[in-house]
Order: C-alpha cells, then sequence, then structure tokens
C-alpha cells in the first residue's frame, strides 16, 4: 500500500512538472509578449515591468524560477491583476467552480446511473432504446447549445432563475444542470455496458443458482464490478467540473475559473495561464490516486501495488 502511493506520488510530481513545463513553453511561443498595456508606456516603464517580473532573464532561468515557485508554493504575481497572487485569484475563483461543479457531479450521478442500469436490465426493449437514445442525444449536444436553451426556458421563459450572474443563491442551479446531464450521458453509457458485461459473467450465474434474488444479484454483486468504468472516468471529469467548465461559465457569466483562465489567455496572462493550468493537473492526479484506491476497495482482485 505504502509503495504503491509513494509510486503514484512519484507518477503525479512528474506529471505535474510535465504540465509546467509545457505550459510555460507554449506561453512563450504566444506572440506579442506577456506585458501588454493599454495603452502606450515609455521604454523605460516597458523595462522596469519586465525586470520586475523577471522577464528579462533568459528563457532557461525564468523556467527554473517557475518552477521553483511552485515547489516551494510561493507563487507569482499576476501580469494583468497587478498586485494579486495568483494563488489569491484561484482562491476567489475556485468556490463558484466547485458550487457548480459539485452540484452537476451529483446531477449526473443521480440520471446516470439509473439511466444506464435501467436500460442493461431491460435489453432491447423501449426503455433500453429509450435510455441509449437519451444518452446519445446528450454526448452529441455540446454545452454551448444545451446552456442557453436551459437559460432560456427556466430563466427567461418560467423565470425561475437568473440567467446570467453569480447574485443569488441559486445561480448555480442552472449551469449545473447544463453539465450534469451533459455529464450524465456518459455516465449512462457506461453503467448500461459495463452492468450488462458484468451480468453476464460466471459468478452472476452462480450466485442465482443458489437462489440469490435478482435485486441482490444486481445491488450486491454486480453494481461493485459495473461501477469501475464509472470511477475511471469520473476521476478526470471530477477534476473537470470543480475547476470549471469554461463555456458554461462563459454562457452564463460566472466568475469561476473557466472565465479567469480564458482572460489570462486573452491578456497574456502567462503566470495565471500556468497556475490554472497547474491546477487542474494536481486536481486530475488526486482524483486519480482516489479512484485507485476505492476501485481496490470495490473489487478484492485488484491489488495496490506499484
Amino acid at each position: 500500500m505504502i509503495r504503491f502511493l509513494l509510486s503514484r506520488l512519484i507518477q503525479g510530481i512528474v506529471v505535474i512538472l510535465a504540465v509546467i513545463t509545457i505550459t510555460f513553453t507554449l506561453s512563450e511561443m504566444v506572440p506579442g509578449g506577456a506585458i501588454r498595456n493599454e495603452r502606450n508606456v515609455s521604454a523605460e516603464t516597458k523595462k522596469a515591468q519586465e525586470e520586475y517580473f523577471g522577464l528579462d532573464k533568459p528563457w532557461i532561468t525564468r523556467l527554473g524560477l517557475t518552477i521553483k515557485h511552485y515547489a516551494t508554493l510561493d507563487l507569482p504575481d499576476s501580469y494583468h491583476y497587478k498586485g494579486r497572487g495568483v494563488d489569491e485569484i484561484i482562491a476567489s475563483g475556485f468556490p463558484v467552480s466547485a458550487t457548480v461543479g459539485l452540484a452537476g457531479l451529483l446531477i449526473a450521478l443521480v440520471i446516470g446511473v439509473p439511466l444506464g442500469a435501467i436500460a442493461a436490465l431491460r435489453p432491447d426493449t423501449f426503455e433500453d432504446r429509450g435510455s441509449t437514445l437519451a444518452a446519445t442525444l446528450g454526448i452529441c449536444t455540446p454545452s454551448m447549445v444545451l446552456g442557453p436553451l436551459i437559460a432560456m426556458f427556466f430563466g427567461l421563459k418560467l423565470r425561475w432563475f437568473n440567467v446570467a450572474g453569480w447574485f443569488d443563491t441559486s445561480d448555480w442551479v442552472l449551469p449545473a444542470l447544463t453539465l450534469g446531464i451533459i455529464y450524465s450521458a456518459y455516465i449512462a453509457r457506461l453503467t448500461r455496458g459495463s452492468l450488462r458485461e458484468t451480468l453476464a459473467q460466471e459468478f452472476i450465474r452462480t450466485a442465482r443458482a443458489k437462489g440469490a434474488g435478482e435485486a441482490s444479484v444486481v445491488f450486491l454483486h454486480a453494481m461493485k464490478l459495473a461501477c469501475l468504468p464509472v470511477l475511471n472516468f469520473l476521476g478526470p471529469a471530477a477534476a473537470g467540473l470543480l475547476t470549471g467548465s469554461f463555456i458554461v461559465e462563459t454562457v452564463f457569466q460566472l466568475p469561476g475559473l473557466g472565465q479567469f483562465f480564458i482572460a489570462a489567455a486573452t491578456n497574456g496572462d502567462h503566470q495565471l495561464t500556468i497556475a490554472i493550468s497547474t491546477f487542474y493537473a494536481a486536481l486530475i492526479v488526486g482524483f486519480n490516486l482516489l479512484v485507485d484506491i476505492l476501485q481496490a476497495a470495490l473489487n478484492p482482485r485488484i491489488r495496490l501495488h506499484a
């Protein structure tokens, strides 16, 4: 167990270092430079700004300083948001993204797992075809289409919720519903395929031959293994939901990480771009480790080893 955790921790650190290096390199290739002022400034002022942010140093030196910032958790300041550290900006946007993401994940599980289970338990029936069709529509409908449709119906037509902004306690509902519907489609497809495959295995037939009831066979035996592909999907999906869907946050004008990332890319704020990308990578590493541990708990045949 300890060996497994240490191995995953080292792999995670390597992944995060790779993300920092790749994001830093790509940011350096963006034309226009990191210092972008809204009005013309003197050459002396621009030079002073470059010296303050260390942009006058060689590329490899700046990369080493960037890695040192993250290794020591002494994160740099943003280029665009003067006087604000990138950690402060992430801390201000993450609660919004996390609220919407957690609600969206819960909606996806509540809709997707039962929908996939019904389709798997009643193959080639109306329920199966209807669930498959609904899941396919959810997968094929992009968030930039589904979001405005939900906002138009529940916000403009019924006037139940605000269509944009983060002002009321219910402003998380529409963006969470958008994300939940889309992700529930993937979960439904995974649950259906995995449960059907599990129900055809030998140990399920043995349990039925011993006189176990159908509910016991499904919920106590089959669902444990059928949930494994869903758990694999939920690792990176949860990280993506918690860091905010860029498109959904733009549609509903939410002050989450997605909006900050888009603003960083538009304004050439390389430090904030690297910080959000690194934060996203760290969440993926953490959730994938959690998924590995949960898989071992659900399936005794899986052993935690390096």
